[in-house]
């Protein structure tokens, strides 16, 4: 059992059913009441605890596909597994990228291996749709529980102070959903509680002016956001905001052109220093495991998206998506903890070269499994073909067995504090006046040691070396495709890998590829949508 709120989050998932094709058939990116008779109406929110559960459905939709109990879809046109935010996060973060690559030849999956995707790429739509499908239940949540409809329904001082805390995190996670949206496509609508509700154009706004709103909201949520480490396992509190927003001032210089290393090194030390986060004391490998909520790893988790055998009944959704798709070949799936493997996601050649095995010691990040497996791509629809990575493990720390075999246990960690070691190394080596050398360099080792890597010395701390070690710690955690953005090497021929751009030896790609197209369906739905250059 792990806490009460991520089961309450499951559960609801299934007993509130939105059964909505709304925003990716129409152009209207809000949910009305009116979409369902039962979910955020007036008498639904008679029940004290409905405003918990709204929350807990806005948490549970970062995993799981479908709404309803029979696991149907709630974005038009992907199946209910295939709409998972979890796993679509995975495809446009981590396939275009030298660390993974797929070998399903589903719909237009596989141009998301080669960087050849084109507006009509149901993957980008599914991603598109399910970033405005959480904010716009973020919308409606809040528009539910102002002061005034509170009064009305007469709701006591003690939840209206909980309700408070529901309203920030709500925000947080509409945040995350624009940040999102604003890293892949750039320039998109913005619609809040006080938009109206019903069919209309939402006004597409620039990626300046995303970033902006997404800036304004995080700063503001430090006011009203839990105290760091006091909220419950799973949610989110005041380091999760600042986490996002030294992440958005990392990327600054390509989301709106504009230098922001000092203000991400400076959210990066007060995190490190002050937030109760601390590096976790475990082998890099329980990070990962079936326990990760308990094994002592949790303490480095800022913002997991939590994952429970028993609780959730997506079988193809977020880990459950990562864990069966990586396991294929002569791999025994019963070692990883998992019933069987669909034989999809291995990695590159170029990404496994990361690992050099520098006198004698071996990087425990590094975990590949290669028995009939060829570190060489011939054929992308081979799975033997490219090593099979296995970072993540349906399997507690101490080898018992988790919870269940098709679904596994395990939490992603979409926020950690390494991320944030790396993020104030990284400021500091590109000129924020606020960081240290020296401390930045121990902050690196820390991450080294753990992981028996080799320490380095000040001569090799640099730009080209922080992005590979990012790479190492951070591989398969939704990082990649932006790191390699922000380091220029994303598009372009400055970094090639097997199959980028189509071809075996890997080929430059055009630089307009950095943004995904807006897709084809959003812009017939809502035609005052403009396309991205290039697309």
């Amino acid at each position: 059992m792990k806490i009460s709120f991520k089961h309450i989050s499951y559960f609801l998932l299934f007993i509130l059913g939105l059964n909505m094709t709304l925003i990716s058939c129409t152009s209207d990116l809000d949910v009305t009441p009116g979409d369902d008779d039962e979910f955020l109406s007036e008498t639904f929110f008679q029940d004290p605890a409905s405003y918990k559960q709204v929350l807990a459905k806005l948490y549970a939709g970062l995993y799981v596909g479908g709404n309803d109990g029979d696991g149907a879809a709630d974005i038009a046109g992907l199946g209910g597994d295939f709409s998972s935010y979890l796993r679509l996060l995975f495809v446009t973060q981590e396939l275009p990228t030298d660390e993974a690559i797929i070998a399903w030849a589903d719909g237009t999956l596989p141009t998301m291996n080669a960087q050849t995707w084109s507006p009509a790429n149901e993957f980008l739509a599914g991603t598109f749709s399910r970033a405005f499908y959480e904010i716009s239940i973020a919308n409606e949540f809040l528009r539910q529980t102002t002061d005034e409809k509170l009064s009305a329904r007469g709701v006591d001082a003690s939840l209206k102070g909980e309700i408070a805390t529901f309203r920030a995190e709500a925000r947080f996670l509409r945040a995350y959903s624009y940040y999102n949206l604003m890293d892949l496509f750039g320039n998109v609508p913005i619609t809040t509680e006080n938009d109206p509700v019903g069919f209309f154009y939402p006004e597409q706004k620039t990626r300046a002016e995303v970033f902006a709103f997404v800036e304004s909201e995080l700063k503001d949520l430090d006011n009203s956001l839990a105290t760091s480490r006091t909220n419950e396992y799973g949610r989110v509190d005041k380091t999760a905001a600042k986490f996002l927003l030294a992440q958005i001032y990392l990327n600054a210089k390509v989301y709106i052109g504009e230098d922001k290393f000092n203000e991400a090194a400076t959210l990066s030390n007060d995190i490190i220093t002050s937030s109760g986060y601390t590096f976790a004391n475990v082998a890099y490998k329980d990070l990962f495991s079936a326990d990760n909520n308990r094994n002592g790893a949790q303490s480095e988790f800022i913002f997991p998206i939590v994952s429970d055998g028993n609780a959730i009944r997506a079988t193809g959704g977020g880990m459950s998506f990562i864990m069966h798709a990586s396991i294929g070949g002569s791999m025994d799936a019963a070692s990883r903890g998992m019933d069987g493997g669909w034989q999809g996601i291995r990695t590159r050649k170029e990404f496994v070269n990361l690992f050099p095995d520098a006198n004698g010691i071996a990087d425990k990040r590094g975990t590949f499994y290669t028995e009939g497996q060829e570190l060489n791509i011939a054929n992308v629809g081979t799975f033997t073909d490219g090593y099979a990575v296995t970072k993540y493990i349906n399997v507690n720390a101490d080898g018992s067995a988790a919870q269940r075999n098709d679904i596994p246990d395990i939490d992603f960690p979409m926020f950690r504090l390494t991320d944030v070691y790396l993020m104030y190394a990284e400021a500091t080596l590109r000129g924020a006046t606020s960081g240290n050398t020296a401390t930045a360099l121990g902050y690196v080792n820390k991450i080294r040691a753990r992981a028996n890597a080799q320490a380095i010395t000040t001569a090799g701390l640099t730009l080209d070396f922080i992005l590979d070690e990012r790479g190492r710690e951070l591989f398969w955690e939704c990082h990649r495709r932006t790191d390699l953005i922000r380091f220029g090497k994303f598009t372009g021929g400055s970094k090639i890998w097997q199959w980028k751009g189509g071809s075996i030896n890997g080929s430059a790609t055009a630089s307009y590829r950095d943004l995904m197209p807006i897709p084809a369906r959003n812009i017939q739905a809502n035609p005052t949508l403009k396309q991205n250059p290039g697309y």
